[in-house]
This record gives structure tokens, sequence and C-alpha cells, in this order.
């Protein structure tokens, strides 16, 4: 379940908790009123796979593996994922995730976002300000 926390004019704040106590699959895109990316968080139990292929038209995705191991599948190629773990899949091709362990969940956030459409990033998008530190 995500919580929102707080928001203001140009942020917005929420939580899905402590991620070792997170189970099923939740969307933030409405809760913090994304524009240019879906981020989702999911959990997959120990031998659980999400019950569909899917491909997109339009859109990347990147899965961030946060804990636990599994299988990903992209068209006809299978490759081991674990934490840490960093995948990206293009538009228009088939994909699945599926946890392999016997005891631990598979922990993961996917981050969906127009493929081809970031033009700089990093400190080519970044400007430097003075601002007085209240943290």
């Amino acid at each position: 379940m995500f919580k929102k926390l707080n928001d203001g004019e140009k942020y917005s704040h929420g939580t899905v908790g402590n991620l070792a106590d997170f189970d099923g699959k939740v969307f933030v895109k409405d809760e913090l009123k994304e524009t240019s990316c879906e981020i989702s968080f999911g959990t997959l139990a120990p031998g659980q796979a999400v019950p569909f292929f899917h491909s997109h038209k339009a859109n990347e995705e990147n899965y961030i593996i946060l804990s636990g191991r599994g299988a990903f599948q992209v068209d006809e190629n299978v490759f081991p994922i674990g934490e840490g773990s960093v995948i990206r899949v293009a538009t228009g091709c088939d994909r699945n995730i599926k946890n392999t362990s016997e005891s631990d969940n598979l922990v993961y956030i996917c981050i969906q976002a127009k493929q081809d459409s970031l033009e700089d990033c990093t400190m080519g998008d970044a400007l430097i300000t003075e601002r007085e530190s209240r943290l």
C-alpha cells in the first residue's frame, strides 16, 4: 500500500513503508502526480511469477531488483537476476519476471518512460544553485 505523506506546489512525497514488509504491487503515478514516468513497486513470493507476459508500444521499462533472486525473460532470452540487478527492456518485446527462491520474496521497482525521450541527463540538465541549507 502506498501512503502519501506530503506535497507542495513543486513536489510530492510518499512511501510504501519498510520494503522488507512490502507485499503486492503498487503504482505511484497518480499519488505523486508523475508526468514523465510511471513507477511501481512489486513483490513476488517464492516460486511466483507475474501471471502474464506483456509488451509496451511506446514505453521502455527499467527493473531494479532490491532484494531476492529470480529469472527474467525477454522474448526467448532467460537470464538470472538478483539484488542489485538493473534490467532495461525496450518496446515491442515480451517480458516477465519470476522469483526462483524457495524462501525469500523478490522485491523490485519498475520505472516506465517513453523510449528515446531522454534528451539530457545528470549534469547536462542540472543547474548548480545558491540556496541556504536547512537540512
